[in-house]
């Protein structure tokens, strides 16, 4: 729960801010009497949507700009108190393809973010994204923070760069800033066009169209799913606790295998089917096999776990995505 009148008047940044996570984040925090601007480069394919933000739209400050542009964060990081860092992309088959482009948006603007902030806003805090993909393989179940981090793919290894880039300017230039490894996160407001960004939306896509879901392998991997309001409320936690700088955290909390995901769906729309193929060879050499978040470090710390029920989460999206289809389609 956030503080009471804690972000009230507060000015804040949100980088990708018209993206999934970053647009329900400004929801909460402008119903939380927060000043928002939203900062985004709307690359294509990327998520950025600015309807995401339509029932605020009036009420935050957009600015649309790209944040590998470092003079034009250095004009602006002034101003804010407090930023949450979510812009990047998360396509871990993108970022073997095309690993120059990946560094360059999961790197590259992460610095000049940073670089921005120690020339003019050092007392700014920063609260960045990172990924369970970090981790790579897991060697033990369920996996904490001091578990190796040997990623899989480009998108691994960046993000893993760009979590040490914050926590190094906390310690050389006493910037606060604190990371959370996300896991697979799904609900309202997520880009509905492919599954690059994430698999879990992409399933709820075709089984409301009517089509197959085809799952890899035999459908049991697990992965430690969270429903995005959760996720907000994390982020909301870290940015107002003083003990959280300059730490990691894991957020995770409901295992399932991608199966067991699947047929929720389907038994909630009461229709749709799937069916099971063999791995391409280039989703085989990157998949990381099971994953489940050890959550006790955040949940001590900040007294956060995931409250949303699955199905109360796969509801809210499906209904989410049948009024507003035509917006993400």
């Amino acid at each position: 729960m956030a503080k009471k009148n804690y972000f009230k008047s507060r000015q804040i940044l949100i980088t990708g801010g018209l993206g999934f996570i970053g647009s329900n984040l400004a929801l909460k925090l402008v119903e939380l009497g927060a000043n928002i601007t939203v900062l985004d480069s709307l690359l294509p394919d990327f998520g950025g949507n600015k309807f995401n933000i339509f029932p605020i739209k009036n009420r935050v400050n957009v600015k649309i700009a790209d944040m590998r542009n470092q003079r034009m964060l250095e004009k602006i990081v002034g101003d804010f108190e407090i930023i949450f860092n979510l812009a990047g992309t998360l396509s871990h088959i993108d970022s073997m393809t095309n690993p120059l482009l990946d560094l360059d948006i999961n790197c590259v603007a992460q610095l000049s973010l940073l670089q921005a902030c120690r020339k003019n806003n050092r007392s700014a805090k920063i609260i960045f994204t990172g990924t369970r993909n970090q981790y790579g393989k897991a060697l033990y179940l369920p996996v904490d923070e001091k578990h190796i981090q040997e990623p899989t793919d480009i998108n691994g290894i960046n993000a893993m760069a760009a979590e040490k880039y914050h926590l190094l300017y906390t310690k050389i230039y006493n910037i606060s800033t604190v990371s959370l490894r996300l896991s697979n996160t799904f609900g309202p407001r997520h880009q509905m066009k492919h599954s690059k960004q994430g698999v879990l939306n992409w399933f709820i896509r075709l089984l409301l169209d009517g089509k197959t879901v085809e799952l890899y392998g035999d459908g049991t991997q697990i992965r430690d799913v969270n429903y995005v309001d959760d996720v907000t409320d994390a982020l909301i936690l870290a940015a107002q606790s003083n003990k959280a700088v300059g730490q990691v955290y894991n957020l995770g909390g409901q295992p399932v295998t991608l199966k067991q995901f699947v047929e929720e769906i389907i038994n909630i729309l009461g229709e749709g089917k799937y069916i099971l193929k063999s791995f391409p060879q280039e989703r085989r050499a990157i998949e990381i096999g099971n994953y489940v978040a050890d959550i006790r470090k955040i949940k001590n710390d900040l007294n956060w776990k995931a409250n949303t029920a699955r199905d109360e989460g796969i509801i809210k999206t499906i209904n989410y995505y049948k009024k507003y289809k035509k917006h993400y389609w």
